[in-house]
Order: C-alpha cells, then structure tokens, then sequence
C-alpha cells in the first residue's frame, strides 16, 4: 500500500493542477516550477534519535504513526571485503546462512515465524557491509527484535543447509552465465578493471570460490567481521522510541564486538591506456559488452552534478546512448551508463548489447556519444530536462518507511548526515553548465583510457575486440571471473 504524507500529496494537487492552468492559458507557474518547489519542501529526511549501545552498535529511531508497520535496514561493516583470498563468497553465503535458522528455531520454524505474522526479513552480503531489511506490523515489533537479535547473534550455520545453499549458488552463476548476460558482465568488468584490488573479488563468490568454502570457513567468517561494534540499525515506523530503545539495548547489547579490524579497501584511481578482455561464449548470437573507468566515490563533493551528467549521457530512456543505439539505429533493446559508487571510487561504465554482426557497430557508435558528449557537454535545454527528471524521480524514493530507514543507515554507514537528502534538491537546482562539464571530463573516460568487456561469439568478434586494444581471452566456463595468469593474450 503506498501511503502519501500530506505535502507529497499537496505537490501532486499542485502539479495536476498547474498542468490544467497552463492548458487554459491561466498564467501561474510552470510544472517543472512546481515540481522542483514541491521537492524540496517535501523530501526532507526526519530527526531520528541516534543512541550507541556499550559495544559500539549505532540505533537511528524515527517514529512514523500513519500506518501500523515497523520497519527497519541494518548495515554490518564488511561485507565482502572480508572474504579471505581464494574464499570469495564466503560473506554471501554467511548472508544467506542467516536466514536458515537461528536461536532456538531451525531454518523451517524460523521462516515460518516471519511468514506467520505476515512479516518481511532478508540479508544480502555487499561489497562493504552485510544488508539486513525487515518490515513487521507494530504489533510483532517484539518479534521483530527477537528474530533480528536471533540471526545477528546466535545464527546456526546449519551444516546441511550450508551444503544446499552453497550448491543453489554455484548453480545460480551457472544460470546466469546461460541466460541474460547482462546479470553477470559487471562481475567480469570489476574482475578485469580492478584486478587484484578488492573491488575486482566478485561479492558473490565465483564457481571455483564457492566450491571450496567449508562451514569452518563460514564460522571464522562470522566470528571475524559479525559484532556489535559492526553494527547501524534504523528503524522507521509505528513505535515509543523510548521502548524500543531499551528493547534493542537488552536485544542486541550483549553482542560481542567482531574479532577483526573492519576491512578496508584502498583507494582506486582510473587506469591509463587500454584493455580488452574477450570472454567467449560459443553457442552466442548476441554480445554484451561494457566500456569505461573508475568513477567516484559515495562520498565524492561532485556527485549530484556527476548525477545529472550521467543523467543525460545514459540514465534514462531519453539518453544520449539509448537514443542513438535503440531509438534511431534500432542496434540494441537498451543502452546505458552507469556510475557505481563505494567507499572508494568504483566503476563508471557504459552498457549495452547487439546481436554478433553489429557488435563493432554498436560499441563504435556508443564510444562516438561518449566522446561528443565530453567535447559538447550538454545545452541549456538539455539541462532543464536532465534537472525536471532528477527531481522528479527523488521523492519516490523516500515515501516509505523502509526507504526512509535504508536512507538513514546508508548516510551512517558512508560518514554522511541529512544534508545529502535535504539540499539535494536545492543542488540539483542550481547545478550548471560548467560544473557538469568538469564532471563530464573528470569522471566519464577518454577514448584513449578505457577498459572493454565483451561477452559473445570470439570466433565472430576476434577481430573486432582487437580494434579497442590488447585482447585478453577467456571461457564462459571458466569457473573464475578474472581471467587466469595463463590466459590467452591477442
């Protein structure tokens, strides 16, 4: 159920009702007006109460009484960057391990308990941290609290279900290696452009990895890098924050704090020159490929104008790159780019895929948009377009209390306060030309600096990676992401 607050729904009446003024040539604001006053009045993140249990454990509480839920997302530091060498996926499957019981329940009796009361709990393992986000009615908050402190605490790490869910991963990859390729290129991207760096470990594991790990390796893993210390839990919703504090206090602050140092990953910077690397997949009639650099951090001072940028160049339908590949060549179903922040910079790419004939075609055509693109920059039209579609798509993204409470601990977790949300608006707004070009230049690559990926048919396409650069090559059934010392070098 979506539920509006009052201003969010006073802008929609404003905006349904300055479209009708302008059809009668009523004189008034414009929509675009509107809409950019309505975002910044409403999109404002609420006051939570912060409070920091004993064993350094973060809780951010903001009340939310509309509707009958809690909800809440938890951030454990570490994530993937924990996974010792040679054992990547081991945090994922530690992730996944959670959910299949803990305490006093097995995997059964716990899914059934949140299922019972028509609850929502999941884990993910990212790169840098483990994701928890669970939503329950008001009235199950105490078996909210319950079912969480049970997973982060006394998780069983059941050995038969570690053997089933260890065989699902490795059998997942090998799906996705044999269906929509779009699913796993990026792992590919990451494995070559970063190389050993821990942004190149695939956060999922990779076939080779997952088949090794033990449940020995999940326990070290948990007693390494799951503690209090590691922990920012937000919770948004229909609850007395006094209470609920003293709940999770008594809950969670017994929780011993990690046994490690909290991983950290060094710093990244673009590369220079080219590379190519060619992943064969015979039996392909299309290829995927991605083309780019690394981008920016989080935390970067020029991420809103980076934002719009990569607006324009490929985040939306109407972009650079989907409208010449798609709309007006017809060469591909989808055309992006993309801009994938961490704590350090990640990657920025360019995206799309073709069938095996026009892969030269495409990828030519993509680098050609790119390369105007850093030349031109983009006109004042182009701009008003690019800032109408940023602002109108923020608001949505913090409607609900899941939203809100995932906002709150990313913010923490990346050392940020409210003023990410509350002046993104305003920033978005007076945003320019020039500070946009600087970011265009600074962060989307030059032609002579790129990292390619294909994935396809190489009989078909040999000779067309090599007009981007070194090729290296490997198999599709290589149960390894990166390819391998002894690879194969054109």
């Amino acid at each position: 159920m979506k539920v509006l607050n009052g201003k969010v729904a006073l802008a929609a009446l404003l905006v349904a009702s300055t479209a009708g003024a302008q059809e009668t040539k009523v004189q008034g604001p414009t929509a675009q007006q509107v809409r950019k006053a309505a975002a910044q009045d409403a999109v404002k993140l609420p006051k939570a109460t912060v409070l920091e249990l004993k064993n350094g454990a973060k809780l951010l509480l903001v009340e939310k009484h509309e509707v009958p839920l809690v909800s809440f997302s938890a951030k454990v530091r570490g994530g993937a960057l924990g996974d010792p060498e040679g054992k990547e996926g081991v945090a994922a499957l530690a992730a996944e391990l959670l959910q299949k019981g803990a305490g006093k329940r097995d995997a059964a009796q716990f899914a059934e308990a949140v299922d019972s009361v028509g609850g929502v709990l999941g884990v993910y393992s990212g790169r840098e941290s483990l994701d928890i986000a669970g939503q329950f009615m008001a009235r199950d908050t105490a078996l909210m609290v319950e079912l969480l402190s049970d997973m982060l605490m006394r998780p069983r790490f059941d050995a038969a279900e570690l053997e089933k869910m260890r065989e699902r991963m490795v059998s997942e990859l090998a799906a996705a290696k044999d269906g929509d390729l779009r699913g796993v290129i990026g792992t590919y991207f990451q494995a070559f452009h970063f190389g050993p760096h821990p942004y190149g470990r695939p956060v999922g594991g990779s076939e080779a990895s997952l088949a090794t790990l033990t449940r020995e390796d999940v326990l070290a893993y948990a007693k390494s890098h799951l503690g209090g210390d590691r922990l920012i839990l937000s919770v948004v919703g229909d609850f007395d924050a006094k209470k609920l504090a003293k709940q999770l206090e008594v809950a969670l602050g017994g929780w011993n704090r990690a046994g490690a140092q909290v991983p950290v990953a060094s710093s990244t910077s673009p590369v220079k020159g080219r590379r190519v690397l060619l992943v064969d997949k015979p039996d392909a009639t299309q290829t995927y490929f991605w083309a780019g650099n690394t981008g920016i951090s989080r935390t970067d001072p020029e991420r809103v104008n980076v934002a719009l940028a990569n607006t324009v160049l490929g985040g939306r339908f109407t972009s650079l790159l989907n409208t010449a590949l798609r709309v007006k060549s017809g060469l591909t179903y989808g055309a992006g780019s993309m801009v994938l922040p961490n704590i350090q910079p990640g990657p920025f790419a360019i995206s799309s895929y073709t069938k095996t004939e026009s892969t030269g075609q495409a990828l030519d055509m993509a680098l050609d948009v790119l390369a105007n693109y850093r030349q031109q920059g983009l006109d004042d039209a182009t701009l008003a377009s690019a800032k109408e579609y940023v602002l109108g798509q923020f608001p949505p993204t913090l409607e609900t209390g899941q939203q809100i409470a995932s906002k709150l601990s990313e913010l923490a977790f990346y050392g940020l306060d409210s003023s990410d949300v509350d002046e993104f608006a305003s920033k978005v707004s007076a945003a320019d030309k020039a500070r946009i070009q600087a970011a265009i230049q600074r962060v989307m690559p030059a032609q002579d600096d790129l990292t390619v990926v294909f994935i396809g048919k190489a009989s078909a396409i040999r000779d067309v990676a090599r007009k981007y650069g070194p090729v290296t090559e490997m198999s599709i059934t290589d149960p390894h992401f990166a390819p391998r010392a002894a690879a194969k070098k054109q």
